[in-house]
């Protein structure tokens, strides 16, 4: 009885909507910070190092380098101040936690990029129609022989 209450009360506080993102991927994280009676929105970001927990207190934490050192942000996923979470490149990783690259600098940091299946199967039906032309190109230079 109380595991059903606790799961209803999460569900009210969960946002309807996030988008999926994985370990390794550069994300932009749109943050709402209140000034006053101001709002305004402030974009953090970075490669998602790591994830935590699950249903309304999953976090994710976000790494980026500015003017030489190594800033993260731990980000409540379902979080009312979060205003959006964009990704930009995903990547290639092996780990679910990149605490690694911590301890490295410049162009060591870097991921591999990976690419969606989509654009894969998009690529291959692109060569495999350049490969037909290509035959019915043959196919007419020799019958004109």
């Amino acid at each position: 009885m109380q595991n059903q209450l606790m799961s209803v009360v999460e569900q009210s506080t969960m946002k309807s909507s996030t988008p999926k993102f994985d370990i390794g991927d550069t994300v932009d994280v749109h943050v709402r910070i209140l000034e006053g009676d101001k709002e305004r929105i402030q974009v953090f970001n970075g490669v998602v190092i790591g994830r935590s927990g699950s249903g309304s207190r999953e976090m994710f934490i976000v790494r980026r380098i500015v003017q030489g050192e190594g800033v993260e942000r731990k980000f409540p996923l379902h979080s009312p101040r979060i205003a959006d979470i964009v990704v930009k490149r995903s990547g290639k990783v092996r780990r679910a936690k990149l605490y690694y690259l911590r301890q490295r600098s410049g162009k060591s940091v870097r991921l591999k990029e990976r690419f969606s299946s989509l654009a894969g199967s998009e690529a291959k039906a692109a060569k495999a129609e350049r490969r037909a032309a290509r035959a019915a190109k043959k196919a007419k230079a020799a019958s004109q022989v």
